[in-house]
């Protein structure tokens, strides 16, 4: 959901939330520069179709989409012909989702990532995306791409950490990082001191109790890993704080450290593929 506090950000010196148009704070008087997405020369993807402030949130969409798409079609040649709407459990296992056994006997720790980019139906993939889509652009243009990545690759990991610690059952989805999304305007709420930062953090700590209920009331919610990545991307983004106005060596271990997530990202997908094609 859209709201108003998107017209604002974070002064780097005071912490007050100041209006994005601000080139002086008028709290401490820092001088200020463009945020973190305006930095970059925000262009148009397929006509605007895709805000270039939006790239990051929109390639995770189009990898989860994919995915989907892939074990939908694994589990119709699998005979099961109601895939669309619920994958069974031997392809989402295939596909890397996280399951306790796999992970201790065969050593396949990959699957506390690919797991976060697995989904068990139509409903699961549209409510997440819905999510994601909103959420995490709200993300990217507080906290900047780089921050973004490792706030979402962290809440993941940790989220199926938490998940594999408490659980045995097999576990797929966004929700994990979502979790921890939420967790990083928690934090960007706690740190401000002002008015609005504490109208943010109220805003998104409700949404972290609907979620967590909602994954009580309805049977096969995995809420060890809510908890997990909202724990792991509040504390992430408390510590990380949002871009600064020039370069230091902060700002380059986050960016050194979003490349990281991304290459351990894509050496879990072929772990998962090594592991799917020795089995096939």
């Amino acid at each position: 959901m859209r709201t108003e506090m998107e017209t604002r950000r974070m002064c780097p010196q005071c912490r007050a939330f100041i209006q994005s148009s601000d080139r002086v704070c008028p709290y401490c008087e820092t001088r200020v520069g463009p945020r973190a997405v305006d930095r970059r020369q925000p262009g148009e993807i397929l006509g605007g179709l895709i805000p270039h402030t939006h790239f990051t949130t929109a390639m995770i969409l189009l990898i989860n989409f994919g995915l989907f798409a892939a074990t939908v079609i694994y589990g119709m040649r699998a005979g099961h012909a109601d895939a669309l709407w619920g994958i069974d459990g031997l392809t989402l296992f295939a596909f890397g989702a996280k399951y306790r056994e796999a992970m201790v006997l065969d050593g396949q720790w990959w699957r506390l990532v690919t797991a976060g980019f697995l989904h068990g139906g139509l409903l699961h993939i549209a409510m997440n995306s819905w999510v994601l889509f909103d959420l995490g652009a709200q993300v990217e243009e507080s906290y900047g791409s780089s921050r973004f990545l490792v706030f979402y690759f962290v809440s993941t990991v940790f989220g199926f950490l938490a998940s594999f610690w408490f659980s045995n059952s097999l576990s797929v989805g966004a929700s994990a990082g979502l979790m921890g999304l939420i967790g990083a305007m928690i934090a960007l709420g706690v740190r401000g001191e002002s008015r609005t930062g504490a109208a943010m953090r109220g805003q998104y700590v409700r949404w972290a109790i609907y979620c967590l209920l909602f994954g009580v009331m309805l049977p096969g919610i995995d809420n060890y890993a809510h908890i997990g990545g909202l724990a792991a991307g509040f504390c992430c983004a408390y510590l990380a704080g949002t871009p600064k106005l020039v370069e230091t060596w902060g700002e380059r271990f986050w960016r050194v450290a979003a490349y990281g997530c991304v290459l351990l990202t894509a050496l879990s997908f072929l772990k998962m593929y090594l592991a799917f094609a020795a089995a096939g």
